[in-house]
């Protein structure tokens, strides 16, 4: 995945350049030591810095290389997980927090976007969770209702007024969450960064960590190019963390995920297709994915690696693509690459307590922009002494290696390419 070439496709190609950063060359003391220059990572340095603490973030490839510069960069409120299925599963004190902690997370973002006017082409329209057949039409208004419940600004929407707002008749409704929205997601992550530095904070890039260890009262980190000496440490690299931390890595399930985007499309066909700019996902379980860029370019997406399956998927993508709008026949992708989820047994994140005052929270489920925003900054007011470890709203858990993890990576792989390998010829 990592040796790819596909990597960031047209996120990497469009966002805002990065600040100019370098390797670590020497040794380093700080208040606190982050691995990894994503979402999570990037907003806990921020946020650290904000608070007057010294921080080294340590990054192995570039800003935003792992999830954070290939997601869909659709700003969701919540996990997949129903509020009702949440509340059961973490009890009602903790389920409650945690519901509200991330329905309000979309908030955060844009919050930070406006504050450090983060170039991101942020849309803050919502998004529709397109629902597929009466079984998918079931599913959004009972999502719809237990969030209402919770008095969240959702609704769903009926098969008109959901054919009018994403441009097609092919839903039976759909699920609008007024709270997210969208962002071009490498050009947040850059955009992080930058306001990282300007409050401070350090970032080395191409700085691969090769060994942590807790010695004394702190944590030393060793890259090739020296050591990092801090009294706390957040790991903040999600599913790419194999190296540093494994246990983190072993316990999620691998699920890949591709985005291929349109050239640019018409005045005509940008009036008639997400006319409001929403971001879109339907309720099957190999979904697809579909929003607009600044450029009017369509992204499309779904579950799949693009390795030797790519042509079935690139297949499947242009005949779904003018099942849903005619109007694109003939329309080409001009990028197209793909990322890996870490897919968790319970889809919760979690919180993981590596040591003294070493923390990581791992698992976001393919839905790592706004909940690794607001894990970030919970994590640095923690280790400012402002919030209480307990008062994060997570399951605090030892990492437990996945069963048959490498199994259900590769069935997740391979089913979703025999899934789109029967669309991609099924007849109309």
């Amino acid at each position: 995945m990592t040796a790819s070439t596909l990597t960031h496709g047209l996120w990497g190609r469009s966002a805002p350049a990065a600040r100019d950063t370098a390797p670590l060359d020497g040794d380093v003391q700080a208040d606190v030591a982050i691995i990894g220059a994503g979402y999570t990572g990037l907003s806990a340095a921020l946020h650290l810095a904000q608070l007057g603490r010294s921080v080294v973030v340590l990054e192995a490839r570039d800003i935003g290389f792992g999830g954070a510069g290939r997601n869909v960069g659709l700003v969701n409120a919540g996990m997949w997980v129903m509020p009702e299925d949440l509340l059961t599963a973490l009890g009602s004190d903790m389920g409650s927090r945690l519901l509200d902690f991330l329905g309000d997370a979309p908030r955060e973002v844009f919050d930070l976007i406006d504050r450090y006017a983060i170039p991101c082409e942020a849309q803050r329209t919502g998004t529709l969770h397109c629902a597929v057949g009466p079984k998918g039409l079931a599913e959004v208004r009972d999502r719809c209702r237990q969030w209402q419940a919770r008095g969240a600004a959702v609704e769903v929407l009926g098969k008109a007024e959901a054919a009018r707002k994403i441009g097609s008749d092919g839903y039976e409704g759909a699920l609008w969450d007024h709270r997210a929205g969208t962002i071009q997601p490498m050009a947040y992550a850059r955009g992080l960064a930058r306001a990282a530095l300007a409050e401070g904070a350090q970032i080395f890039t191409a700085t691969q960590v090769r060994d942590v260890q807790h010695v004394g009262d702190g944590w030393q980190l060793r890259t090739d190019g020296g050591t990092v000496r801090a009294g706390a440490l957040i790991a903040a690299g999600d599913a790419y963390m194999a190296r540093v931390f494994p246990e983190l890595a072993t316990q999620q399930v691998i699920l890949p995920y591709f985005n291929m985007a349109t050239t640019p499309l018409t005045p005509q066909q940008l009036s008639e297709i997400l006319p409001e700019k929403q971001g879109a996902w339907d309720t099957q379980e190999v979904l697809t994915s579909f929003r607009l860029d600044a450029a009017g370019r369509l992204v499309w997406g779904s579950v799949g690696a693009l390795g030797v399956e790519a042509g079935v998927h690139r297949a499947w993508a242009l005949r779904d693509m003018v099942r849903l709008f005619p109007q694109l026949r003939g329309v080409t992708f001009e990028h197209e690459w793909f990322g890996q989820i870490g897919m968790t047994a319970n889809n919760l994140p979690r919180l993981h307590v590596l040591g003294p005052n070493g923390f990581a929270v791992a698992g976001y489920n393919g839905r790592g922009i706004a909940p690794g925003t607001v894990c970030g900054k919970a994590l640095a007011h923690h280790i400012a002494g402002n919030l209480p470890l307990d008062e994060i709203p997570l399951p605090q858990v030892t990492a437990h290696p996945a069963p048959m993890r490498d199994i259900k990576s590769a069935a997740l792989r391979v089913g979703a390419a025999l899934v789109h390998g029967v669309n991609a010829v099924r007849p109309r």
